[in-house]
């Protein structure tokens, strides 16, 4: 196994995979990092669905256009869950407030499946397995996805992750500097300095985009993620999480 220093320093996406199956050990390795996720009061306000059936992959690839999705080994769906405490809570006749409907409820189920995501994460990558998440499996089709996958209402679906073995070692993608990420003891209030750094980084990205292995691009980190926040804005996420029992009211 790759240490955690290297499993997590030397991550990158990774979108072509061989045809060589993940042994079962290695999946119930993964299965039990999910398991052992940290989440809030013990709650588990997650599950997740693990897709081999190739099929089922290919039909998921229509409605998202990502390739990863048929190609890896398996594919994971990682929800909000807040059904299965529902019927326990039903078979216990004890009164359940409608946590799903408040901003928390909802930030709490988005917290702990994204930790459930990087525990599958970290542990695939010790394991030498590539992964690649894609959130386009929560923004692109939810009705029609949840449909797919059977989902009782209080579910809905946070975010794809694909495992394979890889069969590619992209360039490692820069990331923002630590001056960027970590603030100490408060936010930072040096605002023209924290531009000059973001500018830095701006073209740092630009650079990568035009020398690096493979497909390149002009893309800069600005305009470029931008430019993902404008398409978003065509979402109906709200109207999605509706009709899977999420009426957020406060």
């Amino acid at each position: 196994m790759k240490s955690m220093k290297d499993s997590l320093l030397d991550r990158r996406s990774i979108r072509r995979y061989e045809r060589e199956a993940i042994s079962d050990e290695q999946m119930e390795l993964i299965y039990e990092a999910i398991r052992n996720t940290p989440t809030s009061y013990n709650g588990q306000q997650f599950s997740v669905i693990d897709i081999t059936d190739q099929e089922i992959k290919e039909q998921i690839y229509a409605l998202t256009n990502q390739k990863q999705i048929k190609t890896c080994n398996h594919f994971l769906l990682f929800l909000i869950d807040y059904n299965k405490i529902s019927l326990i809570s039903e078979a216990k006749a004890i009164d359940m407030p409608p946590f799903q409907h408040t901003a928390d409820g909802l930030i709490v189920g988005v917290v702990d499946a994204s930790l459930a995501m990087m525990s599958a994460v970290a542990m695939a990558e010790s394991l030498g397995l590539g992964t690649c998440p894609i959130g386009y499996a929560r923004t692109v089709a939810p009705e029609a996805l949840s449909t797919l996958m059977k989902l009782p209402e209080k579910t809905f679906i946070v975010c794809g992750l694909a495992i394979g073995v890889p069969r590619e070692l992209p360039d490692l993608k820069p990331k923002q500097p630590q001056s960027l990420v970590i603030h100490k003891d408060h936010y930072r209030q040096d605002k023209e300095e924290m531009v000059k750094e973001l500018k830095e980084y701006d073209e740092t990205i630009s650079e990568y985009n035009r020398t690096r292995e493979g497909s390149k691009s002009s893309n800069d980190w600005a305009s470029h993620i931008v430019g993902y926040y404008r398409e978003a804005m065509n979402y109906r996420i709200l109207r999605a999480l509706q009709r899977r029992g999420f009426d957020v009211k406060h």
